[in-house]
């Protein structure tokens, strides 16, 4: 039951997976639809995780901001180990099993779209 709603509220994502791979296929049936379902908790969540780099994030042009946001990612590490856990929480069971079987690709995968969604709107 749990599944069935987990994946009724997700929003649909029309991209090609036939010719994909496995990876591929879970990033665009899985993660992009949590990652857009999501968007606007991590967006709050990672404001409120960079209180602290606020003034510095706003007064830098975007490139250096786009930057700055992919190197808060990779260094602090409670906040990301929260993101990840925000997207890993909409997961079915299922999603699961394949999520941990394929840990270190998918999670590259998972940090690079979230970092990428981030960058977006910062």
């Amino acid at each position: 039951m749990r599944d069935t709603q987990l994946l009724s509220i997700r929003p649909k994502i029309a991209l090609e997976t036939a010719k994909s791979t496995p990876e591929e296929q879970f990033q665009n049936l899985t993660l992009r639809p949590i990652l857009k379902l999501q968007h606007p908790l991590l967006i709050a969540a990672f404001q409120k995780g960079t209180q602290k780099h606020h003034k510095v994030l706003q007064n830098l042009p975007q490139p250096a901001r786009q930057a700055l946001v992919a190197e808060i990612i990779r260094s602090d590490h409670r906040l990301r180990q929260l993101l990840i856990g925000m997207v890993i929480g909409q997961f079915t069971a299922d999603e699961y099993a394949v999520f941990t079987q394929n840990e270190a690709p998918l999670m590259r995968r998972l940090i690079a779209l979230l970092v990428q969604r981030l960058q977006s709107e910062m």
